[in-house]
């Protein structure tokens, strides 16, 4: 799988709202910069998830305008940018802001996210 292929399944496995099914596509050493918290260990990217898709429900999220800025055999960055759309306490709502993503290639060869920091746009 490439990198992109790899941005591809982790939004795919997002939008499971199966926590199981992104940590699969996560570096054990994954960190996450969000606009109101940052996540170290990945029991703490699980909790940020599973809160967001409890209070986001049939929540939806892509990515466009994906512009890798740097790869090589070993890493790849890109930013893009992010939009969701949802139901909280049963109204529909969206939103979109910036976002950064470093993939690393694990030790079998597999492309695993290391780092995501998203932030909305004011």
């Amino acid at each position: 799988m490439s990198y992109q292929n790899a941005l591809e399944a982790y939004i795919a496995a997002t939008n499971t709202h199966d926590f199981d099914q992104v940590a699969r596509l996560l570096d054990e050493e994954a960190v996450y910069w969000f606009s109101d918290r940052s996540c170290t260990t990945l029991d703490e990217i699980r909790l940020y998830f599973e809160q967001a898709w409890d209070a986001i429900r049939e929540e939806v999220y892509r990515a466009e305008n994906v512009e890798w800025i740097a790869s090589d055999a070993h890493s790849a960055v890109c930013i893009y940018t992010y939009h969701f759309e949802g139901y909280h306490q049963g109204t529909f709502m969206s939103g979109s802001g910036r976002a950064t993503n470093v993939f690393i290639r694990d030790v079998e060869g597999s492309w695993k996210l290391k780092h995501e920091h998203l932030s909305s746009i004011q």
